[in-house]
């Protein structure tokens, strides 16, 4: 795992919706936004050409690849994704893409070798399942397809100075064959990273440094949505914790790109009390593009298929937003306890309401302890213990009471003096 990983806070990219052009150049001409919200790890969601042959209508689906090799001409040209990566790098930010290769579209240049792609019965080359008719799946049974792809993959390293790789449905493709392609990668970019769109424990034993966190995701979804007992969201953690090896690093967001608007979902307040609670948690903090102005653009399902573009005017009617993500990037980007502190819960009679724990470093002084509470409820709740210690409230300077008051999806943290 890279050094770097643990403190980076992720910035998802959709090209085509994240400005009216749509393209390259627009993303780095807003490089500096990004980087002045303080996310330090760009990724790309594909940037491919995408297939045209079956597609999904209006515009098909991103993850129904061409071309491996290839850029998508709606987005710019190579000189334009190189510029776009420099600029990232000039500012310290890392940059990762997109791979789909559990698939690709069926008017892929790699059609030409049938013997790449599985086959059902009868002989004819197959989609993955019912549900994904544009696409056709791809057979890693055959060595020649491995070695396509490992030097596919090295090949966007070596060219573009890529940081690593987001692999979609990462676990549809055998392990074995990212545990193989891992060490080759390492050898053009030692300390790349890559992310796995699944969530079992044998793809980060030897493949893969991050996962995605799905149940999590799901299970704070049922709380603040369902009224679920917020306990649920800290059995659902433990749950997590106990499949995986320690120090096992998840993906943490309260949207993406697969997911319903944040807001839609959680309504104004609830989206922040979800993106603190995502933020303070173990693991790596994730944004999606116009999240941090508070879009509501539809960003998940069929959304996807139509190119909604975020709408960054938003900002002036909801400015309360960029302050808070601001802020609450900075909160992570300025704590290593946050970025790699254990986490442990706090038992406390309103468990049911709200959560509070505790971040810690192993063999820290006691000004390494972070203490978070969020009521994950739409009414104000108590939070009271017999003892909060040296605890004060890190925003204010207060210390700690017995009682704390917890408005309607009110996050707190408080630092140990």
């Amino acid at each position: 795992m890279p050094q770097w990983l643990t403190s980076s806070v992720i910035y998802e990219i959709n090209v085509p919706t994240f400005s009216a052009a749509g393209n390259f150049a627009s993303v780095t001409a807003k490089l500096g936004d990004i980087d002045a919200l303080g996310a330090n790890l760009l990724w790309l969601m594909p940037i491919h050409p995408l297939g045209k042959l079956r597609a999904k209508p209006p515009f098909g689906s991103e993850y129904a690849i061409r071309d491996y090799y290839g850029i998508n001409p709606d987005y710019g040209t190579a000189d334009d994704l190189h510029a776009l990566i420099r600029g990232a790098h000039g500012r310290k930010m890392r940059v990762i893409i997109d791979i789909v290769a559990n698939h690709t579209a069926w008017d892929s240049v790699m059609m030409e070798h049938p013997d790449f792609y599985k086959h059902d019965a009868a002989g004819r080359i197959a989609q993955p399942n019912d549900d994904w008719t544009d696409v056709a799946g791809l057979d890693y049974s055959n060595p020649r397809l491995r070695t396509y792809m490992i030097q596919m993959l090295t090949y966007w390293l070596r060219e573009f100075d890529l940081d690593g790789f987001r692999c979609d449905v990462a676990g549809l493709v055998p392990t074995d064959f990212w545990e193989q392609a891992r060490p080759e990668l390492e050898r053009v970019k030692p300390d790349l990273m890559m992310l796995a769109e699944w969530g079992e424990p044998d793809l980060l034993r030897r493949a893969f440094d991050i996962d995605y966190s799905w149940d999590l995701y799901k299970s704070l979804r049922a709380v603040m949505t369902t009224g679920a007992p917020a306990t649920d969201f800290r059995r659902t953690w433990e749950q997590q914790q106990a499949r995986f090896s320690p120090g096992a690093l998840h993906l943490r967001y309260s949207q993406n790109h697969d997911e319903e608007n944040a807001i839609a979902v959680f309504g104004e307040n609830g989206s922040m009390a979800a993106a603190f609670l995502m933020f303070t948690l173990d693991g790596v903090p994730m944004i999606y593009n116009g999240q941090e102005v508070g879009d509501s653009t539809e960003s998940g399902g069929d959304a996807m298929f139509h190119r909604l573009k975020v709408f960054w005017e938003i900002q002036s009617r909801r400015p309360q937003f960029l302050p808070f993500y601001k802020r609450l990037v900075s909160l992570r980007r300025n704590s290593t306890t946050l970025q790699r502190g254990d986490l442990a819960w706090v038992d406390h009679p309103a468990a049911d309401r709200a959560v509070l724990f505790d971040r810690r470093l192993q063999g820290g002084s006691p000004a390494s302890i972070v203490r978070l509470a969020v009521n994950l409820t739409n009414r104000p709740t108590v939070l009271s213990l017999p003892d909060w210690g040296q605890f004060r409230e890190i925003d204010t300077g207060a210390g700690a009471q017995q009682r704390v008051d917890l408005g309607a999806w009110e996050g707190r943290i408080w630092g140990q003096t």
